[in-house]
Parts: structure tokens; C-alpha cells; sequence
């Protein structure tokens, strides 16, 4: 028979069975966060999300269109917004709100892909009229 040893490091019940198997129980809480949900262990850390179970978020995904279509405007491959909106059958001030996500401050475009941003920041704070100066920002989404 194999001996596993088990090693906890806070409030945790092993109930062992009749027939040798083991029960573990450890505290755990879930908590959502940038659309994700993360796993915060007893000792108050965040268990650190396996790369094949990480999915963009809603955030990241508009930044990759925001970034994708102000690329096709560049290219020339799109003449205007309107355009873009045509071809990907949705409304314009989605397109151009998307955009708009491309002006912001590095540190904030970091943030999202990150999936670091304060809980209470929506897309609506960061796509919707956005300031042109990144202190603004910043102090936007304090």
C-alpha cells in the first residue's frame, strides 16, 4: 500500500472511513473578480489559476476589438466606424466605444490584461467618453 502523507497548513478536518479512504476538508472561499472566479485559501492567499482554465474576459476581449478595429482603419482596410459596425452587423457607438478603449493609459491596459482592475471598474468607466489624459483616467477608476 502506498503512504500518502498529508501536510496542512491551516483549519483543516481529515475524517478518515471504514475502509481507509480519507476525507479532507479544507475552508475555502470563492470570490468573483474581473468576470473570473478565484479560489481564496485559508491563509487568505489566491490559489493561482491553471493557464488551460483562464478564458478572456469580457474587458480583454473588447480591448482586443477596440485594438483590432482601429487597426483595420489604420490599414485602410475599413473606411470609418460605421463601416466596421456594417461588417461585423452591430451598432456603431459599440464600434466607437471600443475604440475608445485604445486611448487608454498603459498602466491601465496592463491592468485589464491582467485581470488586476478594482472589482467596481466596468467597461462602461473605461469606454465611454474617456479623458484624453491618463491622470484623468486613473482617477476615473479609483
Amino acid at each position: 500500500m502506498n503512504e500518502v502523507r498529508i501536510k496542512t497548513t491551516g483549519p483543516t478536518d481529515v475524517i478518515p472511513s471504514s475502509d481507509g479512504r480519507l476525507t479532507l476538508s479544507i475552508p475555502i472561499q470563492i470570490k468573483r473578480r474581473s468576470g473570473r472566479n478565484l479560489v481564496t485559501l485559508p491563509n487568505g492567499e489566491i490559489a493561482k489559476p491553471r493557464p488551460w482554465d483562464l478564458a478572456p474576459t469580457p474587458l480583454q476581449l473588447a480591448l482586443a476589438r477596440g485594438h483590432r478595429w482601429l487597426a483595420m482603419l489604420e490599414s485602410g482596410e475599413a473606411k470609418s466606424l460605421k463601416e466596421i459596425a456594417e461588417g461585423e452587423k452591430i451598432d456603431s457607438s459599440y464600434v466607437s466605444r471600443m475604440v475608445n478603449l485604445t486611448t487608454l493609459a498603459p498602466d491601465i491596459v496592463a491592468a485589464i490584461l491582467d485581470g488586476e482592475l478594482p472589482n467596481h471598474v466596468t467597461l462602461f468607466d473605461l469606454a465611454v467618453d474617456p479623458s484624453a489624459l491618463w491622470d484623468e483616467q486613473r482617477a476615473r477608476i479609483a
